[in-house]
């Protein structure tokens, strides 16, 4: 169906407009020669893609249902924003119908792809950048240039766009995204007489502040963790993993999709160890669990995507008042390089009035209204669209403030299409050096054998 291994690359610093990404300058000069038969057919291609986005833009006037699936109405802190965006699009668009799909988390892929096996495929789905090949496997994802407007694909940063391709195709388009930042406790670190202004840089002034911050106790006596890393067996913990070993400036796949472990792999792993040994780090905790811990003052710092602040906030509403973000550290050799992550809207081909509905509904969502209002009310994140480059609610974020060295340095990720299930065997490593105090180069060496496994 598609190639079995591609490269992800995310170029961060034109999302915040970092490095000029517009193009621009002189048009070259039109030639007089006579199209090849070549150029015919990719004319008369174009001019097909035109014509079923212009199809896509029509108004809808006839009554029509399309299936969300969208875990995040099922998330305190989301459901609020979800469900009056989609009754406002309901008056918008009276002859359009949402249907929604719901699903917690970690289910609702295997909902969707189900239903599909059915019989009963959705029309738009909301997840993580990672879906997107285990949707292409399963027959389900569509080009997104057969569904939504040209006008609104041509406005998706080009990198980001690129991010969301298989074989040349996109797939998806982010609503929005964002690197691994470490976010930390100010009101912590001066309690254990640190600096709060001047969170660590490195592995190394980590550890060296850590037994202050895990001396601490909560006001009722409770436990601080100094340092949380996902290990939890879901796959966006391997994703947040991966990260880390980038941090030392570890690889986990080489462009071409074949293991590549090499030394900073290898540093990153003895990290997690170290930082499980130590009492530093909650033990099997998924990334909800860390945000409740930090939300209760009993994490001092931890990794978490820019909208898990979301979830601290559902949780103790004053964490702002508290709440830091800072780059993510560096190890070893490496200079903290991290992954990213988007929120994706991927789209199905269902026909064509639902696929109308589908380009009107997804048009909506990635208004700038709405995706301002995403952002001012629900969770800091940077935007996927070019046009939005100068949003006030991003540049005055002070939640994202402290992490802005963390937006263009980024690490190219290989895309594969089992790529879930190999962020599930990095969690399995850490589990066993950390949970089963597995010997490092045993675990690594277990955890090659069954990695091949997964993408041979």
């Amino acid at each position: 169906m598609f190639m079995r291994k591609r490269t992800l690359a995310l170029a961060m610093a034109a999302v915040m407009g970092l490095t000029t990404a517009c193009s621009g300058g002189s048009q070259s000069a039109q030639t007089t020669a006579a199209p090849t038969a070549a150029e015919t057919t990719a004319k008369a291609a174009a001019e097909s893609k035109g014509e079923e986005s212009k199809a896509a833009e029509a108004e809808i006037t006839e009554p029509v249902t399309i299936k969300f699936a969208n875990y995040a109405l099922l998330e305190a802190g989301y459901d609020a924003y979800w469900n009056q965006l989609l009754d406002e699009f309901k008056k918008q668009n009276p002859n359009i119908t949402v249907e929604l799909v719901t699903a917690p988390y970690g289910e609702i892929v295997n909902t969707v792809v189900n239903m599909a096996g059915g019989g009963d495929m959705v029309d738009l789905m909301y997840g993580e950048l990672d879906w997107i090949p285990t949707m292409v496997e399963a027959g389900m994802a569509a080009p997104v240039g057969d569904v939504l407007s040209e006008e609104l694909v041509a406005d998706i940063y080009p990198n980001i766009l690129d991010a969301c391709k298989i074989d040349g195709e996109a797939y998806g388009v982010p609503m929005y995204v964002s690197p691994f930042l470490m976010y930390y406790n100010k009101d912590l670190f001066e309690k254990a007489g640190l600096d709060p202004n001047t969170p660590p840089t490195t592995y190394d002034e980590m550890l060296e502040i850590a037994p202050k911050l895990a001396a601490l106790t909560t006001d009722d006596g409770n436990k601080v963790y100094a340092f949380g890393l996902t290990t939890a067996s879901v796959p966006v913990s391997g994703a947040c993993l991966t990260s880390s070993i980038h941090n030392f400036g570890g690889t986990v796949l080489d462009a071409d999709g074949n293991l590549a472990i090499d030394q900073g792999f290898k540093d990153a792993v003895s990290m997690w160890k170290t930082l499980h040994d130590k009492g530093y780090n909650p033990e099997n905790s998924k990334l909800k669990d860390l945000r409740n811990l930090f939300a209760l003052g009993q994490l001092a710092m931890y990794y978490d995507q820019s909208w898990g602040f979301n979830g601290v906030k559902s949780i103790n509403p004053d964490a702002a008042d508290f709440i830091a973000s800072a780059a993510p550290l560096k190890g070893g050799n490496g200079n903290g390089e991290s992954v990213l992550q988007a929120g994706t809207l991927m789209v199905m081909n269902n026909g064509d009035a639902r696929k109308a509905a589908t380009a009107k509904l997804v048009d909506y969502i990635l208004s700038e209204e709405k995706i301002s209002q995403y952002f001012e009310t629900v969770t800091p994140a940077y935007p996927s669209r070019q046009s939005m480059e100068d949003l006030e609610v991003v540049k005055n974020s002070a939640i994202l403030a402290g992490a802005a060295g963390a937006v263009g340095n980024v690490k190219p990720v290989t895309f594969i299409p089992t790529l879930s299930d190999l962020n599930l065997e990095i969690c399995t490593l850490a589990q066993a050096v950390t949970v089963s105090g597995t010997d490092v180069d045993k675990a690594i060496v277990d955890f090659e054998t069954a990695a091949k496994g997964v993408i041979e």
